[in-house]
């Protein structure tokens, strides 16, 4: 689906005017299983130049949402440095027992076990692109349903691989992150002084 928003950024500090996001293209992969909470997947193009794979749309308690394409954090064991995810509890080359408790905290003391490999860094941007790929994730669904058996759903041959591998821990945690960033909005609507991380 070929589409288009501009998403206004912040001002730098020399003043300058706002950075323009331009979505160009929205390409849609629909999850064929509808019990999991991952609904499909996302390519988002910006400017006809610049691909961003991988982004995924979840199924939340309030709808769809939309969650950056990210990777696991991994530290290096202290006996042989070798490479292992945070949640490993031991270390895949040498076999010595891991800390459990390395990973990093956030404010809450959850665990750090992702980091988003691309996202917006305002929240006019994040809010507009959420709406575009949303959009195009229901246009989507319509096409599908209208299609009835004859629908072929979109190919992104790094995805099909990466679809087998959805770590559902992870989107437990956006949805926590989501239910977290919407609890911080209400409260400064009602007063209270709150930032809005990049969670």
């Amino acid at each position: 689906m070929r589409d288009g928003f501009d998403a206004a950024g912040g001002q730098g500090e020399s003043g300058a005017q706002p950075a323009v996001l331009r979505v160009t293209e929205v390409c849609i992969k629909l999850t064929q299983d509808p019990r999991n909470k991952l609904k499909a997947y996302a390519s988002v193009t910006i400017d006809d130049a610049f691909v961003v794979r991988d982004l995924k749309i979840i199924e939340g308690s309030k709808g769809p949402f939309l969650a950056m394409p990210s990777r696991k954090i991994s530290d290096h064991c202290i006996n042989c440095s070798h490479k292992n995810h945070l949640r490993a509890a031991f270390c895949n080359q040498c076999g010595v027992r891991l800390d459990p408790a390395r990973a990093p905290r956030d404010g809450r003391g959850r665990a750090r076990l992702h980091a988003d490999l691309a996202h917006p860094i305002n929240s006019a941007t994040r809010i507009e692109l959420h709406k575009v790929v949303v959009r195009a994730y229901l246009a989507e669904i319509e096409a599908a349903h209208a299609a009835g058996e004859a629908y072929l759903p979109k190919t992104f041959d790094d995805l099909d691989v990466v679809a087998d591998t959805v770590d559902v821990d992870y989107l437990d945690e956006l949805e926590r992150r989501r239910a977290d960033r919407e609890r911080l909005r209400s409260e400064a609507a009602n007063g209270g002084a709150v930032t809005e991380g990049n969670g």
